[in-house]
């Protein structure tokens, strides 16, 4: 999408299964038969495989992903417990103790070198130097794969991965397939969170020149029944749900907390398919003729991957992603249906996966410095302004409320935590210029990406560290008694090194007010 998406920016299991065994769930999902083994069976193999949480081959042993981390910017990849299994994340948990990790790579499974890095500037620029998109958090999105702890990629605005140099993807009227497996409780109306086929250059080069999977609740190109979100196509300059340029009834809205979308194309035909990821089939929201509107018959795809983001780079986006594949050529229903089976046998669930320290929603606390100089100063607000005051039992009670929280599921990621004031019903704990600050919640998007952090073991060995979730590189630090969301390598007084593991480490401590 450009020129629309410009001023939107301003603003704001069935079928015949392969020989072989699925995936289980066995104590290390061993080597078997993945979706890339069923769609090759099939006559559609795969040309790009990605996945943070399990091989997509029966027989693949190699990485699935890289970390980096802040405390050094050295490096990690992290692979499988076992061949054609899960992702082993204890390494990622071991490497990035005490410290930030964004992931740097996502490697490709098929041996196309097809990988997913940083995003680059295109018809719009990311926040990060040079106008690149940001990074994800590694631990940003945790869940289980058949038991065992995993970690998605958490996409917030201004996130995006892509590849421009790309081998096997289809150009052109070429034939290919894709899915994706996402969080169909993570979305907004930004554009574009999208996997799939894009433009070599990051710039919209006209209708048909992309062919990707868009997730979310935008409605001003198409859009389907209800309120959304809703699995359509971005094929540039629109997002199609059918064959018309704007509303296809056959599209209804989809929040599986685990979605299987998937969108596949073939001169003048193409369609959409959706379905739970943790059980039963898919489902066919639109099989026909390309849009019927000037320039997508045929079509002129070019053949990069973007993850996340739109075809030039549009940044506005937000969603999860956790595995998706390409394939040469058009897959049939029934190759789509294994594959299907293979993806709710694997086990995504949302059970507990032993990752940052589990606060209780609901539950009201006092967070309390660490740092030597401090430890009887609590995060506390007056009007709108947050700060550190020294709080004790014989302190004004106006003081112990407006030094207590109450903790909520986080509002723009269920998995992490936001902190509404006790004494300010609907009034959260924001960052705006890196500054807390409490403000109502106006229910916007950036309202809930602001007010939402992350939870890992304090960076100083002792109590918390809330990381944010759209700068999770910064953290939730106490600096000349204000308090700011930080990183110790920044430019800002407040970046400052000095005991900032200290500054950004805090006790949960009992509620000064009930």
């Amino acid at each position: 999408m450009a020129s629309l998406k410009r001023s939107l920016l301003a603003v704001a299991a069935a079928g015949t299964l392969i020989a072989g065994t699925l995936i289980g769930t066995g104590a290390a999902l061993a080597a078997g038969t993945g979706p890339c083994d069923i769609y090759a069976a099939g006559g559609t193999p795969c040309v790009a495989a990605h996945s943070t949480t399990r091989a997509l081959y029966g027989s693949y042993n190699g990485p699935l992903y890289q970390v980096r981390r802040s405390s050094d910017n050295t490096t990690r990849d992290i692979g499988v417990l076992a061949a054609g299994g899960v992702v082993n994340a204890a390494t990622q948990d071991s490497f990035c103790a005490g410290t930030t990790c964004l992931i740097t790579i996502i490697y490709d499974q098929t041996g196309r070198n097809n990988r997913l890095t940083q995003a680059p500037p295109g018809g719009f620029s990311g926040p990060a130097a040079g106008g690149y998109d940001n990074l994800a958090n590694a631990t940003s999105a945790p869940i289980t794969v058949g038991g065992h702890k995993a970690y998605g990629v958490f996409v917030s605005p201004g996130t995006g991965y892509r590849n421009n140099n790309t081998n096997g993807v289809a150009t052109g009227d070429a034939a290919e397939g894709m899915y994706a497996i996402f969080d169909g409780t993570h979305y907004n109306g930004g554009c574009c969170f999208d996997y799939g086929n894009a433009e070599r250059n990051s710039r919209d080069n006209g209708n048909g020149t992309m062919e990707a999977i868009y997730f979310g609740n935008i409605k001003v190109w198409g859009y389907g029944t209800g309120n959304g979100p809703w699995v359509m196509a971005d094929l540039e300059n629109g997002l199609f749900s059918g064959v018309n340029q704007h509303y296809n009834a056959n599209d209804p809205t989809v929040t599986h907390r685990f979605l299987t979308a998937i969108i596949k194309g073939q001169p003048n035909h193409w369609a959409i398919r959706a379905g739970n990821a943790q059980s039963g089939g898919l489902s066919t929201y639109y099989n026909g003729v390309r849009p019927n509107v000037a320039g997508y018959n045929p079509m002129k795809k070019e053949g990069a991957i973007i993850l996340g983001i739109g075809g030039d780079n549009s940044v506005g986006a937000a969603g999860t992603f956790y595995e998706g594949v390409m394939t040469s050529g058009y897959p049939s229903d029934a190759t789509e249906n294994s594959v299907q089976a293979n993806i709710t046998a694997a086990g995504y669930s949302t059970a507990s996966t032993g990752g940052g320290p589990t606060l209780t929603a609901g539950s009201r606390i006092s967070l309390r410095a660490t740092t030597a100089c401090c430890t009887t100063r609590y995060i506390s607000h007056s009007g709108s302004t947050v700060s550190t005051q020294v709080v004790s039992s014989s302190s004004a009670a106006a003081l112990k409320s407006g030094s207590t929280w109450t903790v909520r599921a986080g509002l723009a990621n269920s998995s992490c935590y936001s902190f509404e004031a006790r004494d300010a019903t609907g009034s959260y704990l924001r960052h705006q210029n890196y500054q807390l600050n409490l403000q109502p919640n106006d229910g916007s998007s950036l309202f809930a990406q602001d007010a939402t952090f992350c939870t890992q073991n304090g960076l100083s060995g002792q109590g918390i560290s809330f990381a944010s979730v759209n700068y999770p590189d910064r953290y939730i630090r106490h600096y000349n008694n204000s308090v700011y969301i930080a990183n110790s390598t920044g430019t800002n007084a407040f970046d400052s090194a000095t005991s900032w593991t200290n500054d950004v480490s805090w006790v949960s401590a009992s509620p000064w007010t009930p």
